[in-house]
């Protein structure tokens, strides 16, 4: 049986979880032996100082390995689907003229990935890799469309393979919290229509854009929560 835990998150998934394991272990010793025998003859006393620091420590460890976590998808089988990239909530849809990074009018649909969203990326729909573009930048709060103009970014260009042959892109962008963006395609890979190809640590910002076409439908508003290889954002008519 795989873990499900995505090895992009190496090596924090195996150096944050067992340093926190570390830290429950020490505080419990010095509990055991350190505290007078006060503290242990007290429940409240033995509950505020022993339980709940250890309580608070665990849920800690929880989420650091819940965040890493990787869950099996069925991805659908529609080529006229372009899938969500990222998990999390859309917080803008809107049309572009002149973005540096993509020619041409294109939709893009802005995904924002909270600290508790599996934070995998795949790919939107079958498509060969084309450029991959790195931009260092600014951490600013990935729930605004603005930080995808001046945060830290990584633009990854696809052809999709099935008709239409439109270039798509999906832009990975870090917030204030997520400081690395993970992203195993090179160009020339091809990639399957929810293929993992990267992720976003802690917090971050997904941004996908498609060209402007009288045959093209969003089928997602501002709002609405989504989940990557499963939640269809653009559909061919």
């Amino acid at each position: 049986m795989r873990i499900p835990l995505t090895k992009y998150g190496l090596p924090q998934v195996a150096v944050i979880p067992a340093a926190l394991a570390a830290v429950m272990a020490g505080y419990w010793l010095i509990a055991r032996y350190g505290f007078g025998p006060g503290v242990w003859q007290k429940p409240a006393a033995t509950f505020i100082c022993i339980w709940l620091p250890e309580v608070i420590l665990f849920i800690v460890l929880a989420w650091a390995l819940s965040f890493f976590r990787d869950p099996q998808r069925r991805i659908p089988d529609d080529p006229k689907a372009l899938l969500s990239p990222a998990d999390g909530t859309v917080t803008d849809i809107e049309i572009v003229e002149n973005d540096p990074a993509f020619a041409g009018r294109a939709m893009r649909i802005g995904i924002f990935l909270s600290i508790f969203n599996v934070h995998i990326n795949r790919a939107p729909c079958a498509a060969k890799v084309g450029a991959i573009t790195y931009k260092p930048g600014q951490f600013k709060n990935a729930m605004s469309p603005q930080s995808g103009r001046v945060n830290e970014s990584n633009a990854v260009r696809m052809t999709r393979t099935d008709e239409p042959k439109d270039e798509l892109m999906v832009r990975q962008i870090s917030g204030a919290i997520a400081r690395r963006i993970v992203c195993a395609a090179k160009t020339g890979d091809t990639l399957a229509a929810g293929q993992r190809f990267g992720m976003l640590k802690f917090g971050s910002r997904t941004e996908l854009y498609v060209p402007v076409r009288d045959d093209i439908l969003c089928r997602v508003k501002i709002g609405d929560k989504v989940r990557a290889g499963l939640t269809t954002l653009v559909k061919y008519k």
